[in-house]
């Protein structure tokens, strides 16, 4: 994953913007965990934009994340632009300095400097906001399971299979309905 630390010690009370239009910084951890997106189209491309303000004993990042990238469809395999638009707002507590932690967060403490995990809280972000199952079309039939054809370019003409013959006897079975 990119790792993209960005200083927040002198952070001012009113917050700091931040943005990112960078497909590097998607790129790489996308070849990394070898995922089946691309950003390599014209009209493809992610861009991130987040505030940080102080708050209390942390910060308050606020922001989102939005643009396209492309992906097969996981019924035909035929390419899916996919469009990505998320919101977020996350508060992450300053650690202290003689804290020792198992579990990391975004935030990390350098002597007198604080540093923000940007690259991963923008990864984080940009798989929640993804799709579980994109499809090209949500009646997409997908494709032949004998001959691999596109069913939505017609049948293929493939013999339907009828099933495992020794459990034949169960399609003609009735369960009534309502006898509970």
């Amino acid at each position: 994953m990119s790792e993209l630390w960005l200083d927040i010690t002198d952070i001012p009370a009113t917050g700091r913007e931040f943005s990112f239009s960078d497909q590097a910084l998607w790129a790489e951890s996308i070849a990394e965990f070898s995922l089946p997106y691309r950003l390599d189209l014209p009209e493809t491309g992610l861009t991130a934009e987040f505030s940080v303000t102080p708050q209390g004993r942390g910060f308050l990042l606020v922001g989102g994340l939005r643009g396209t990238l492309v992906t097969p469809c996981d019924r035909c395999a035929e390419d899916v632009v996919l469009t990505v638009e998320t919101s977020f707002d996350l508060y992450e507590e300053t650690p202290l300095e003689t804290e020792e932690t198992l579990e990391p967060g975004l935030i990390r403490r350098r002597g007198k400097i604080l540093e923000l995990d940007a690259g991963s809280l923008l990864w984080e972000q940009f798989l929640l906001a993804l799709p579980v199952k994109p499809l090209c079309d949500d009646d997409c039939p997908g494709l032949c399971p004998q001959c691999g054809k596109r069913l939505t370019d017609g049948p293929c003409g493939c013999e339907t299979v009828e099933g495992d013959p020794r459990l034949s006897v169960l399609r003609n079975l009735k369960v009534p309905r309502g006898s509970n």
